[in-house]
C-alpha cells in the first residue's frame, strides 16, 4: 500500500459507535420525512388543480427533463422552512433549484412550483433563484428555467421588489449571464406576468406551451388601467407570441413536447472549455461512507479522528498530508474526489500532545481549536493550492481560535489574519462542509458563507453560530438576570433555570442547520454518507469555469 493511504480501523460495534450511528440515523429519518412533506408543495388539492389545467407539477417536469435513470442534486430544499406561516407557508420557497444532467450535460435547473401560491415570489423565492443564478455564474453552468409563476406575492412586495438581492436582480443576472456566454433556456409552462415576464425574454431560447400566458399586465389590470377588454389568449397567449409579437422561438402543444424540445436544444449546446483542474479516473474509497455514522460525534466532550472521515470520502482513501507533525489541530493535505485533485483543510477533533512554541515544555492542544501553528500551516497550504490550481475543500468542526495569554503572545491574531487573508483571496474553487460545530472566527477562517464558497453544505449534526449553545446561553442568561436584578425583580434558582433553559432552547433552534438552510446560508443539508457524492457534483460544476484570475493577497501578515 502507498504511504499516503489512510489506515482506518474503526470498531463500529462498540457502544459509543452504535450510539453515534443511532443519533445520525434518527436525524436523517427526521429530515427525510420533512423533505418528503416539502416535496408535496402546496398539497394534493393544488396538485390536482395543476393537473386539471393539463399541466405537470414542477417536480414532475424535472423528472421528465433530466436524463433517464439519473439523479438530480437539489439545492435549497429547506428554503423558507418554518417561514411565512401566517400566509400558509411556502414549501421550498415555491421554486425548485437543482444541478442535473440533461443530455449528458451538467445544468442548473430553476423551476417554479405552481402548487405553492401559484408560483408567486416570496422574499426567499427571489433569493433562492438569485443564489442558483450566482452558482451558475461562478461556475459557468448552462441554466434552464421552467416558468410557471403569478409574479410577486403582493402582501410582501416591499420585501421582494426593491433591493439588490430581490426580484429585479433575477433579470439583471439574466443579462449578465448572457453577456458571459452562459447558455440560458426558458420555457413558459403556465403564467408569466408583470416584471417576471422579462426573465424568459432575456434568455437565449424561449419556449411556450399552449394555454400559457406571457404579459406585462393581465386582462383585469389592462381593463382597469386603460379600459381595454381582451382575453388572456388574445393578450399574451402562445399563438399570439409565436405568430404576431414574434417573442417566442418555439410554440409547443403541451408540457411533454416542450420538455422534449428543451432536451433537443441542450443536446446541441457547444462543449465547455477545457477544465484547468487535474482530473483522472475516479476510484472508490477503501471504506464505506455509512461508517461515518459510527465515527462522527457531535458531543463536545468526545473526540474522533477526522482522518477516519477523510478516508471514507477521498478516492482510494489516499491522502498526502501536508506538514503532518505541526499545527495538528488542522489537517491539510492533497487527495482526489471523483478523480478531481483537491486540497483538504479539515478540523482535527482529537486532542494533541505537542511542545509549546519556542519551548521544550509539553502541552495539550484541544481538538477543534485553531492554534497559531495550525493557522500558519493552513495559510501556507492554501497559498500552495492557489499556486498549483487545486480546488479547496473545507471540513468544519471548529470551536474557534485559541484564546489566553499564551495564544496572544504566540501571535494568534496575526496568524489568524494570515489564514483569513489566504481564504478570502483564493481564486480556486472553494467548497465547504459543516460537519459539526462552526463557531465564531473559526467559521470565517474555514471559508464560511461570507468568504464566497462555490457551495456550502451541512450535515444534520451541524451547528452554525457565533459561539456554542452552552457558552451563548450562559452569557445571555447572565445579561438577562442582571437586567432583572436592576429592575428590582427577585431572581431565585428556579427563575435562573427558566431564563437559561428558555435562552438555550431559542439559541439551539437558531443554530440548527435547517434554520440556516431556510435562509440559504447553506445550499443543502446532506447525508454524511453521501458527502463524497455532493462534493463530486460541486467539483464537476466548478470545473465548467475555465477562468482563474490572478492570485493576489495584498498585505499578508508575517
Amino acid at each position: 500500500m502507498s504511504a499516503s493511504v489512510l489506515k482506518s480501523a474503526v470498531d463500529t460495534k462498540s457502544p459509543a459507535a452504535q450510539k453515534n450511528h443511532r443519533r445520525i440515523v434518527d436525524l436523517l429519518t427526521q429530515l427525510k420525512n420533512e423533505e418528503e412533506q416539502i416535496c408535496v408543495g402546496g398539497g394534493p388539492k393544488a396538485v390536482d388543480s395543476q393537473h386539471k389545467k393539463g399541466r405537470l407539477t414542477g417536480r414532475e417536469r424535472v423528472k421528465k427533463l433530466v436524463d433517464p435513470g439519473s439523479q438530480f442534486f437539489e439545492l435549497g430544499i429547506y428554503a423558507a422552512y418554518e417561514m411565512y406561516e401566517e400566509w400558509g407557508g411556502a414549501p421550498s420557497a415555491g421554486v425548485i433549484t437543482a444541478l442535473a444532467r440533461v443530455c449528458g450535460r451538467t445544468v442548473m435547473l430553476i423551476v417554479n412550483d405552481a402548487t405553492v401560491k401559484a408560483g408567486a415570489f416570496f422574499p426567499m423565492t427571489a433569493k433562492k433563484v438569485i443564489r442558483a443564478q450566482n452558482i451558475a455564474i461562478e461556475n459557468r453552468i448552462p441554466t434552464i428555467y421552467l416558468v410557471d409563476s403569478a409574479g410577486i406575492f403582493l402582501p410582501l412586495q416591499e420585501d421582494v421588489f426593491p433591493d439588490t438581492d430581490d426580484f429585479g436582480r433575477v433579470f439583471r443576472n439574466n443579462a449578465v449571464m448572457s453577456a458571459m456566454g452562459i447558455p440560458q433556456i426558458a420555457a413558459i409552462m403556465g403564467m408569466c406576468v408583470a416584471g417576471g415576464a422579462y426573465l424568459p425574454v432575456m434568455c437565449d431560447h424561449i419556449l411556450m406551451t399552449e394555454g400559457s400566458g406571457l404579459f406585462l399586465a393581465g386582462p383585469a389590470l389592462v381593463q382597469a388601467a386603460i379600459g381595454q377588454k381582451t382575453s388572456a389568449e388574445e393578450l399574451g397567449g402562445a399563438k399570439m407570441h409565436s405568430q404576431i409579437s414574434g417573442t417566442v422561438d418555439f410554440r409547443e402543444p403541451d408540457d411533454e413536447s416542450c420538455i422534449a424540445r428543451i432536451r433537443s436544444l441542450v443536446d446541441k449546446i457547444g462543449a465547455p472549455n477545457t477544465s484547468p483542474f487535474s482530473h483522472i479516473k475516479s476510484r472508490d474509497p477503501l471504506y464505506p461512507g455509512e461508517e461515518i455514522y459510527s465515527i462522527f460525534t457531535a458531543d463536545p466532550g468526545k473526540q474522533y479522528d477526522m482522518r477516519d472521515i477523510i478516508a471514507r470520502i477521498v478516492d482510494a482513501s489516499e491522502f498526502d498530508e501536508y506538514r503532518a507533525e505541526t499545527g495538528e489541530t488542522l489537517l491539510c493535505g492533497y487527495a482526489r474526489i471523483g478523480g478531481w485533485a483537491v486540497g483538504l483543510v479539515a478540523n482535527q477533533k482529537k486532542h494533541v500532545q505537542t511542545f509549546a512554541r519556542g519551548s521544550d515544555q509539553k502541552r495539550i492542544e484541544f481538538g477543534g481549536v485553531i492554534y497559531t501553528e495550525s493557522a500558519e500551516k493552513a495559510a501556507r497550504f492554501i497559498l500552495d493550492c492557489n499556486q498549483n490550481r487545486i480546488p479547496l475543500i473545507f471540513l468544519h468542526d471548529v470551536n474557534g481560535f485559541m484564546v489566553g495569554k499564551d495564544a496572544e503572545w504566540s501571535g494568534i491574531i496575526r496568524a489568524g489574519a494570515k489564514m483569513v487573508n489566504a481564504v478570502a483571496n483564493s481564486v480556486v474553487p472553494k467548497i465547504a462542509v459543516i460537519c459539526g460545530g462552526s463557531f465564531g472566527a473559526g467559521h470565517y477562517a474555514m471559508c464560511g458563507k461570507a468568504y464566497d464558497p462555490r457551495f456550502m453544505f451541512a450535515w444534520p449534526t451541524a451547528r452554525y453560530a457565533v459561539m456554542s449553545g452552552d457558552a451563548a446561553a450562559t452569557t445571555l442568561a447572565e445579561i438577562k438576570l442582571k437586567q432583572l436584578e436592576r429592575e428590582g425583580k427577585k431572581v431565585d434558582e428556579k427563575k435562573k433555570k427558566e431564563v437559561y433553559d428558555s435562552i438555550r432552547s431559542t439559541y439551539e433552534h437558531q443554530t440548527d442547520p435547517r434554520y440556516a438552510a431556510a435562509r440559504l446560508w447553506v445550499d443543502a443539508v446532506i447525508d454524511p454518507a453521501h458527502t463524497r457524492d455532493a462534493l463530486i457534483w460541486a467539483l464537476e460544476a466548478a470545473a465548467l469555469n475555465s477562468e482563474i484570475r490572478e492570485f493576489k493577497t495584498g498585505v499578508l501578515q508575517t
